[in-house]
């Protein structure tokens, strides 16, 4: 990271804002190196008191920034990119577009200039530097790869993708937040039921994803292999398991995932 110089974050809203909590969170970077925009400047009022320039001047974030990082609505990246179209310069100015549904043919269009572009897919918890980042680059600018993934690697972890797997990226790498969030609440509603007040039970089951994605990571092994360590014959373990799928737990999970997926798919080809 210290071979690049100032970021800007064009359009700090949820995910903007995640990614600037990562990014100090993490020490890749000074917070008077990175610039925050936003219409309604006053939502960034926390950031400006941390040292964190802001300002609802695209143009000028431009002119000081070298990483441009994208995170508007995708019904406004046209406008945006026609107004800062001025001020971009080749060889120098590298865009990282976190802006769903937008081919990187799309932002070349718009940017008007050979600039160096990649497609991030992060997701919220970027905040806590625990993000997976899917990346990927236009062939011409394939070191370009290297500098999105070293900002995101501060924050969490990367996969570098073709372009085509971005609707994919985003049903199991963004929504996938939602999909688990929504499985550890159901696993603490079940701990309610069978005892528990709700705070320990909904601490019991986040603890308990998180050890389950520990081991997965650290381990390197399938989730099937450490399952049989804590399934024994006739136990509680597949008893509970076996009333799950008989219920379509698995089912519906790769059934949701489909289903974000082809909805994003429709998504990029309407923009």
């Amino acid at each position: 990271m210290k071979n690049f110089k100032n970021i800007a974050i064009l359009g700090t809203g949820n995910i903007g804002m995640s990614i600037a909590d990562g990014l100090l969170a993490s020490n890749a970077m000074s917070a008077e190196s990175i610039t925050l925009t936003r219409r309604k400047i006053e939502r960034l009022d926390k950031y400006k008191t941390m040292g964190i320039r802001t300002t609802t001047d695209n143009l000028a974030a431009v002119r000081t920034s070298q990483i441009l990082i994208i995170a508007v609505e995708p019904g406004q990246i046209d406008a945006l990119l026609a107004e800062i179209s001025p001020e971009l310069r080749q060889d120098y100015h590298t865009i990282i577009s976190v802006v769903t549904g937008v081919s990187i043919d799309q932002i070349a269009a718009g940017a008007k200039k050979d600039v160096a572009i990649v497609r991030a897919m992060p997701n919220t918890a970027i905040s806590l530097q625990e993000s997976i980042t899917c990346l990927a680059s236009n062939t011409q600018h394939e070191s370009a790869l290297e500098v999105g993934v070293s900002i995101f690697n501060t924050v969490g972890k990367t996969v570098v993708i073709e372009e085509n797997l971005m609707g994919a990226a985003t049903a199991l790498g963004a929504c996938g937040i939602a999909f688990f969030l929504r499985a550890i609440r159901a696993a603490s509603q079940g701990g309610i039921e069978i005892g528990f007040h709700s705070k320990n039970a909904l601490l019991i089951a986040a603890q308990v994803a998180k050890g389950a994605a520990e081991l997965i990571l650290k381990m390197d092994n399938h989730p099937e292999s450490e399952i049989d360590k804590v399934t024994t014959p006739r136990g509680v373990t597949i008893a509970g398991l076996n009333q799950m799928e008989h219920e379509g737990f698995s089912s519906a999970m790769i059934k949701g995932i489909v289903t974000s997926a082809n909805k994003a798919q429709s998504v990029y080809k309407k923009n």
